[in-house]
């Protein structure tokens, strides 16, 4: 299983974990679901203050910081072998989703079981997101296509030898 990620990841990321004026946010603002988020879609934590806003340097750690995290649930959940593509789809998704979701989900049931396309097909089942105004599950656009990324990222490379 690979360590880390790839630059293929970095540019998913850098491509899909935008504020609201494209590029890194440099100030708080609520995502498409309504969390308070800055930089590269890091999600803030309650009481957190930044006290100015960031430069791209900080943002970049943030976003690093994240990433790590996301690597290590990888690493622990995962027992199927991965190909350097699938290890960066399944960071770029985690990173998303959180290490909660990725831990309990189908997707890990079947990637664990070797079932490599089936997991692959798990990743558009989680194009939704809580609307803030309704409180409801709804598709996301946006969503729709990161999960359709992270899908052809996680494929990319094939599927890895089976053979222990």
């Amino acid at each position: 299983m690979p360590d880390t990620v790839s630059p293929a990841a970095l540019a998913l990321l850098y491509d899909f974990e935008q504020g609201p004026d494209g590029g890194f946010a440099p100030t708080p603002y609520r995502d498409s679901a309504g969390v308070l988020t800055i930089g590269w879609g890091h999600v803030v934590p309650p009481g957190v203050n930044f006290g100015g806003p960031l430069d791209t340097d900080e943002a970049d750690l943030l976003l690093r910081a994240d990433m790590a995290t996301a690597e290590a649930a990888v690493r622990r959940f995962v027992t199927a072998p991965l190909t350097q593509s699938m290890f960066d789809a399944l960071v770029c998704f985690i990173f998303n989703l959180g290490v909660a979701n990725f831990s309990g989900s189908s997707l890990l049931f079947q990637l664990n079981q070797r079932h490599y396309t089936m997991a692959a097909n798990e990743f558009p089942r989680w194009n939704k997101a809580r609307n803030p105004r309704t409180g409801k599950k709804e598709p996301l656009a946006g969503l729709t296509r990161r999960r359709a990324a992270e899908r052809a990222l996680f494929l990319q490379d094939g599927i890895p030898n089976q053979q222990s």
